[in-house]
């Protein structure tokens, strides 16, 4: 069993989390390739609420970014999550599920709502996340958004992520 540490992104990190980032989608037709300019805006923006690395042998290894995001009907506090990398060639050993588990623990801990995400349902539902209709983004599939409330009361309206998720380069 890999012996994987989940932190705090540091100011050493940066590159290191560039680098993975871009490895982790290059070859991903889903993706834009724009996942490392996301990373970067929401950085310079001080848009990072969580920005966690997976360390294995003193080697960054992956990555996860929680920033804020606004719903219409002026619920606050709620999150999303994305983008997660891991290297390709650790994928699929548990590395994301670490990040994501430290990852949702801590926001619940900062006092966040809830999480949302565009991503695979079939994935995302072993931490709770489904579909909520009562929730949409404009422009996606609403069977690849999905959210996570962290208590009772789930918000209704449109969700709009951070504008560093319009990074192109």
């Amino acid at each position: 069993m890999m012996k994987v540490a989940v932190r705090s992104e540091t100011d050493a990190d940066v590159v290191p989390i560039t680098e993975v980032t871009v490895a982790a989608f290059k070859t991903l037709e889903i993706s834009n390739h724009t996942e490392q300019f996301i990373i970067k805006a929401l950085r310079v923006d001080k848009a990072l609420t969580l920005s966690l690395v997976a360390e294995l042998d003193g080697k960054v290894v992956g990555h996860i970014a929680f920033s804020p995001v606004t719903i219409s009907d002026g619920s606050l506090n709620w999150h999303g999550l994305g983008p997660i990398s891991v290297l390709p060639e650790l994928q699929r050993q548990g590395i994301g599920k670490s990040l994501i588990h430290e990852g949702l623990a801590l926001l619940k801990a900062m006092g966040s709502k809830g999480c949302v995400l565009v991503g695979d349902p079939n994935y995302y539902q072993r931490f709770g996340f489904g579909n909520i209709p009562s929730l949409v983004h404009k422009g996606i599939p609403q069977e690849v958004f999905l959210a996570l409330p962290f208590d009772e009361k789930i918000p209704q309206g449109t969700v709009v992520f951070h504008e560093g998720f319009l990074a192109k380069g």
